[in-house]
């Protein structure tokens, strides 16, 4: 048995595989840049490097077998240091195109794209050349589903512990089977049937090739990059019901999604999780639509196609606009940035502190009322028609308080970095959840390149700690992390 503190074969193996699996879009934005005759060398420079450093992984830990299930310990670690070196690797394209500025600036719009945030720092986004663009919206595609499933799914001798490495990455609460890789199969599978049938539906709408995978990249990976600079506001409403349509379907549960192919629908109805998920896009989009119709000039089509998109953007964390919501009255805004702490479905791309969450809170407040009517009643909570451990219970509460806890630390550490209050509530507020625009200078008509510098690496550890869920990443500067047992 590897007696270590860190099981750092695991590690260096992970990272290879990561480095590969990146090396490998590179060489995808190559055949892009081929296409629209466009300098190679970024993306040659790019692959030499991390199929380099990554093949050097891969030939260092060759042969050499990782007895043991692998720790959570390991999971931790490897997990969080993973998204570090996609944040690096993803940076190259960027500073060897001279399309960003300087290492902040590129690191920045890497691990916004592999988060799946979708903020970014490009004030003219249509400058870029088609293949940056390309990897641009690449990377929310491979951030989406996850680079830790796909190393799962290309890496067998992990198969022991791989589960465990998902699970640090990844908010599923169901699985399709026990086998992890089998998971993470089926996973990839129902990623790619969205992301071919939502450009196969862009292309009837006349969008071009080009822009249908940008944006079907940045839908069902509810990521929110566009290789335009007005995102989705200057397209047909057909694209607009297109991409609202796809968002809504990459904010459910993927197991959902695995349901409905199976026909099994009287799990899907009885998922909880899934009516409150649709009721709440519901009742928000027609409240903020009917106010916008009886408040502004808007048709009543226009007011709620409007409504319905940023609603759906926002809870799903994709952050596409259809329109500036900061110029709507001031309380239909304030709505937008409360729906920025719900986050889609447990098992989506989304991010936020999800529906699941929100829902056992509620559960718990209506328990605490009825203990308080009979205190001796014994009260489990119930989810989906089964009880809950009361262990998952405190979790999902501990987590709950702790992303507000870290979100009011993040925006005092912004606002101590130069930044005004409202554009630091935005921008902690988005960047955690993974959605794109804030609020204040950093809106859906704005973007995040006039922040300091202070302020952006604020916002890229936000970014990862959102991504994660928080604990995967701070548990590491505890003390009893690097405790040897």
């Amino acid at each position: 048995m590897y007696k270590g503190i860190i099981n750092f074969k695991l590690f260096f193996k992970l990272i290879g595989n990561v480095l590969l699996i990146i090396t490998a879009g590179f060489l995808v934005c190559l055949v892009v840049a081929t296409i629209y005759h466009e300098d190679l060398s970024p993306f040659l420079y790019s692959a030499a490097i991390t199929g380099g450093i990554g093949a050097a992984f891969k030939f260092f830990t060759r042969g050499r077998i990782i007895s043991g299930n692998i720790t959570r310990r390991d999971a931790y670690f490897a997990v969080a240091l993973a998204w570090i070196f996609l944040g690096l690797a993803g940076s190259l394209p960027y500073l060897f195109s001279y399309s960003m500025s300087n290492f902040t600036d590129a690191f920045f719009e890497s691990v916004s794209g592999f988060t799946t945030t979708g903020s970014s720092i490009l004030t003219d986004i249509e400058v870029l050349t088609k293949s940056v663009l390309f990897w641009r919206s690449l990377t929310h595609w491979i951030g989406g589903i996850g680079i830790i499933v796909l190393v799962i799914i290309i890496m067998p001798g992990l198969m022991s512990g791989g589960y465990q490495l998902f699970s640090m990455e990844s908010s599923l609460q169901e699985k399709f089977s026990p086998r992890t890789r089998t998971v993470g199969k089926r996973l990839l599978l129902i990623y790619l049937g969205l992301t071919f049938a939502e450009v196969i539906f862009l292309l009837l709408g006349r969008m071009n090739l080009f822009d249908s995978l940008c944006h079907s990249f940045g839908t069902v990976a509810t990521g929110g990059f566009s290789p335009k600079n007005s995102s989705i506001a200057e397209y047909s409403p057909y694209i607009q019901y297109v991409i609202m349509i796809f968002m809504l379907l990459a904010g459910v549960n993927f197991v959902v999604h695995y349901y409905i192919i199976k026909g099994s629908f009287k799990k899907v109805v009885a998922n909880e999780e899934l009516r409150l998920y649709l009721l709440l896009v519901f009742l928000i989009g027609t409240f903020i639509g009917v106010m916008l119709f009886l408040k502004t000039d808007r048709s009543f089509e226009e007011s709620l196609r409007e409504s319905f998109f940023q609603v759906i953007s926002i809870i799903t964390c994709t952050g596409f606009a259809s329109a500036d919501y900061l110029l709507w009255p001031r309380a239909l805004w304030m709505i937008i940035f409360f729906a920025m702490f719900l986050g889609g479905s447990t098992g989506s791309t989304a991010g936020g502190i999800k529906i699941v969450r929100h829902l056992i809170v509620f559960k718990n407040v209506r328990r605490q009322f009825l203990h308080m009517i009979n205190p001796k009643a014994v009260l489990p909570v119930i989810l989906n028609k089964k009880a809950i451990s009361e262990s998952t219970n405190a979790s999902v509460l501990n987590f709950v308080g702790l992303y507000f806890i870290v979100f009011i630390a993040g925006s005092i550490a912004l606002v101590f970095s130069g930044v005004d209050l409202q554009s630091s509530l935005g921008s902690a507020a988005t960047c955690m959840a993974g959605i794109g625009p804030g609020l204040g200078t950093v809106g859906p008509a704005s973007n995040f390149a006039h922040l300091p510098e202070l302020s952006k690496h604020i916002l890229i550890l936000l970014m990862i700690l959102g991504r994660l869920e928080i604990y995967t990443v701070l548990i590491l500067f505890s003390r009893q992390f690097w405790r040897r047992y």
